[in-house]
């Protein structure tokens, strides 16, 4: 039989969890508002697109993806990287994915686009700037004629909210930028049916918080050059990905356009991009 106190906290459970499931929706949907605009819309509809995402995301980041034995080539382009100094920052969200903590500084994320920008000034690294076909609302390096498939060749995008970069790299080289601390792997790079979203080698790289750092990420930025574009964008030798291939093809693909994919778009802002809103 049942007491007048337990039927008083039925009572009282059944009208306070829609209460307390109701304000916990309404502060998860801010927060994921707080991220900025990304690759997901900052809708009702895009908040639950996410939710739902996050059910079969990757549960440690941290951990580098297995190289497979007839995975070619087998090793990356870069021989090591120094260890990062301090704590990860913390990260939230997975589209759009942000650093919560250790920001660039406005000054340093314009540092930062220059010495991109520097890449893709260089005529020999056949690389152009556009809009980011993963996020559409910052702008990236995109290889002329890529020889990794990526969405509309996109070897990165910098984030002007935080100064941290997603991109694509070769699984060694992933793993080594894990390891040294200089970033983690998307939440959605885990392959098979999420590669409809980024591919599986997509990593998010820690925003540069000194000059120093920036030299190291753009080192990343190199490997991400190589393992897309096929090009040694640093110069030191490393062996060429695009083996027998006419590199007059590079110069033609120069001025074609943004190439894209069936799923994401391209546009034509700068580097930059939401920059004045940093001041």
């Amino acid at each position: 039989m049942e007491t007048p106190t337990f039927h008083f906290l039925a009572v009282a459970l059944t009208f306070a969890l829609p209460v307390l499931t109701l304000f916990y929706i309404h502060a998860d949907y801010k927060a994921f508002l707080s991220l900025g605009p990304g690759g997901t819309p900052a809708t009702p509809l895009g908040y639950a697109k996410i939710k739902l995402l996050s059910l079969i995301c990757l549960r440690d980041p941290l951990r580098p993806m297995a190289i497979p034995p007839h995975f070619r080539p087998q090793r990356g382009y870069l021989p090591s990287l120094p260890r990062r100094e301090g704590s990860r920052p913390v990260v939230r969200g997975i589209a759009p994915q942000r650093q919560q903590t250790q920001k660039s500084s406005g000054d340093i994320y314009a540092a930062l686009v220059e010495a991109m920008r520097r890449l893709i000034a260089d005529p020999a690294n056949y690389l152009l700037e556009r809009t980011s076909c993963f996020e559409k609302n910052s702008s990236g390096i995109f290889a002329s004629t890529p020889i990794t498939r990526t969405c509309g060749g996109e070897v990165c995008h910098a984030h002007p909210s935080d100064g941290s970069m997603h991109m694509t790299l070769h699984p060694a080289d992933a793993k080594i930028v894990l390891e040294s601390g200089w970033g983690e792997r998307h939440p959605l790079a885990r392959g098979g049916w999420c590669r409809r979203f980024v591919p599986k080698e997509f990593v998010l790289i820690y925003a540069p918080r000194n000059k120093e750092e920036i030299e190291t990420v753009i080192k990343i930025v190199a490997a991400g050059v190589w393992w897309v574009a096929g090009i040694d964008a640093e110069k030191k030798g490393a062996s060429r990905r695009d083996s027998g291939a006419d590199i007059k093809a590079f110069v033609r693909a120069k001025d074609a356009g943004c190439h894209t994919c069936s799923v994401h778009g391209c546009g034509t802002t700068g580097l930059e991009g939401s920059m004045a809103a940093r001041a």
